[in-house]
């Protein structure tokens, strides 16, 4: 499976942000966005999910040479601020999305099981999301695409709301999903892309740029990465 991305274009106002995205991402594969701050990162996310329309282009899968547009229920997007029903408990709330997906539960999950994949301690569960951590909200959409499991899996700046220990164990989480999705995540810190991803890419000045994966680890990325960026001023 493929994520296909055809000369997708976003502008707002006068500043255009994308100038025509092109690129191929592969089902296995764990990818980090790269980008300065206002680079467009999360509006190449809002596209992609459709929160926004593009002003042109396209994105499909193809699976065995047949591709089709890319669907809302294709998609898993964990937000950098998390959007949940903070009226309901963790617990109601997940039950509710077991409920209205309940052709796509892995068979013989329970709910239970579901909570303790992401590590939310009983006496959490049941109390109001609006009580809840960033992390702790943040660990609640990831468990909607757990539970779900969309072919395409987009983070937007996933890890930087949990403590030490939650991070690994998102890092094991996703590295143990990869084969089964496409999963791009975006950030700004080098050391986390270098250590989790497989592929990296850049957008800069609107556009993608693929990042050797044999440089990932070599003493020279760093410097690298920085000078491909060093040109692009923050849009903030």
């Amino acid at each position: 499976m493929e994520l296909l991305l055809d000369n997708i274009r976003k502008s707002f106002g006068d500043k255009q942000v994308l100038k025509g995205i092109d690129y191929t991402f592969e089902k296995g594969k764990i990818y980090g966005l790269l980008g300065r701050n206002g680079a467009g990162k999360t509006s190449l996310f809002n596209c992609l999910s459709g929160e926004i329309g593009m002003d042109s282009g396209g994105a499909f899968l193809r699976e065995k040479e047949v591709s089709s547009p890319l669907r809302e229920a294709d998609i898993g997007y964990v937000f950098s601020l998390p959007i949940l029903p903070e009226f309901l408990t963790g617990y109601e709330f997940v039950k509710f999305y077991m409920d209205i997906n309940r052709d796509k539960i892995e068979p013989g999950k329970s709910i239970e099981d579901y909570f303790d994949i992401i590590r939310i301690e009983q006496e959490d569960r049941h109390r109001l999301i609006k009580g809840y951590s960033h992390g702790m909200k943040n660990k609640i959409q990831m468990l909607c695409f757990i539970i779900t499991r969309p072919p395409l899996i987009l983070l937007d700046e996933p890890l930087t709301s949990f403590d030490v220990v939650v991070a690994l164990e998102i890092k094991k989480l996703l590295r143990e999903m990869k084969q089964d999705h496409i999963i791009i995540f975006s950030t700004h810190i080098l050391q986390l892309a270098a250590d989790l991803c497989d592929e990296l890419v850049i957008l800069n000045n609107g556009t993608l740029q693929e990042i050797p994966a044999d440089t990932l680890h070599s003493p020279e990325f760093e410097e690298r990465i920085i000078t491909l960026l060093k040109d692009e001023g923050s849009n903030d």
